[in-house]
């Protein structure tokens, strides 16, 4: 594999809004190159968490406003109790969905990491990964687990309806990869962490990731054994907490591994990209699958090694897990819009001011 070669970014010089949505920053926008840089070190791992990350690409996206962290689980029981929204993991699995499924096999749940309590061969992820009847979101590790005292944790177990459905009740929308790319970066031009060149600058531990003998022993020597609340390690250029580990984010971009060759080939500068027309991962050609990005507290360079900035993961469209959250983005015209109802007026065509709806009407809820 030739090495990655990144050609510096160039922010947007716009000047940036005197004000923002609360939670969030704002996000230049720019060009920049979009992929993975080699690992330090060269390992093999790390080397194979690049192969659908290439080739590098010139990309440019406008500028939008992020969540500062992930959705936290107070955040998405303010939108379950306004809408009474109910995720795809608490709901039964409906039978012409999975036809010759045993009728005892068909209930609610999700799927949870389980460690074994011994080593176990890297090439069969069910040996670390089960389906959990009664847990989703409220309930992480199941029915008898619950959320009290952990509402700065990452809300998970969210399938993609799930986050379309609370982006929209908020105004917002989920980042295409491109963006969520840019805005990991923080301004930096191709380095394999989002915070720079080291994974330990100094030895301080900057993101949630696994220590100790994977799957079966995660030490917590950075401080947190399994998932961590939001925003316990630096943030980004940007002042963007976890967009390293923590827990996967989903984006709003179908997964192709051949997607960057095709961006490639076009020639000149990416504008916008909002990724492939379908999904397609040659491993499992028939599920729907998004592209996930940031890692979580389970990547290590023992396994997965994407933790580092540019790599990619994917997840099939109705499948939440323990280690899969999201956050979501703004434009500036929506945030204008959003600032015009709640002053009780809307724009007119002409950009004049006129008497509107109050903010409760017309609200997606």
């Amino acid at each position: 594999m030739a090495k990655a070669v990144f050609a510096e970014t160039k922010p947007d010089t716009t000047r940036a809004p005197q004000s923002a949505p609360p939670g969030m920053v704002w996000i230049s926008g720019g060009e920049f190159s979009m992929g993975a840089q080699d690992p330090p070190g060269m390992d093999d791992v790390g080397m194979k968490a690049t192969l659908d990350s290439r080739p590098i690409h010139r990309v440019y996206v406008d500028g939008f406003f992020m969540d500062k962290t992930d959705v936290t689980n107070a955040e998405f029981a303010k939108f379950v109790k306004a809408t009474g929204y109910v995720t795809v993991a608490e709901r039964k699995p409906r039978a012409e969905d999975f036809p010759g499924a045993p009728p005892e096999n068909l209930v609610a749940g999700s799927v949870v990491f389980a460690p074994p309590d011994h080593p176990v061969p890297l090439n069969d992820y069910f040996q670390w990964w089960t389906y959990i009847a009664g847990a989703n979101w409220c309930h992480p590790y199941g029915p008898k687990s619950d959320i009290k005292g952990k509402d700065k944790y990452p809300v998970v177990h969210v399938a993609y309806e799930d986050v379309l459905a609370y982006a929209k009740w908020a105004g917002k929308r989920l980042p295409t990869e491109a963006e969520w790319e840019f805005a990991a970066r923080g301004g930096l031009t191709g380095k394999p962490f989002v915070w720079g060149d080291e994974f330990r600058p100094n030895g301080k531990w900057m993101a949630n990731t696994h220590q100790g003998h994977f799957p079966d022993k995660d030490t917590g020597v950075d401080g947190y054994v399994g998932i961590a609340p939001v925003a316990q390690f630096p943030a980004n250029g940007y002042g963007l907490y976890d967009m390293a580990g923590n827990v996967w984010q989903w984006t709003s971009d179908w997964y192709r591994p051949d997607y960057y060759a095709q961006l490639a080939n076009q020639g000149g500068v990416a504008r916008n990209p909002q990724g492939p027309d379908s999904a397609y991962d040659p491993s499992e050609p028939n599920q729907p699958k998004k592209v996930h990005r940031g890692g979580s507290y389970l990547c290590t360079d023992q396994y997965c090694s994407r933790y580092m900035v540019g790599t990619r993961g994917k997840g099939e469209v109705s499948t939440g897990t323990n280690h899969l959250g999201f956050r979501c983005i703004m434009t500036m015209d929506e945030w204008r819009a959003q600032q015009h109802k709640l002053n009780g007026a809307t724009t007119s065509p002409n950009g004049n001011r006129t008497p509107g709806q109050s903010a409760a009407q017309g609200q997606s809820m």
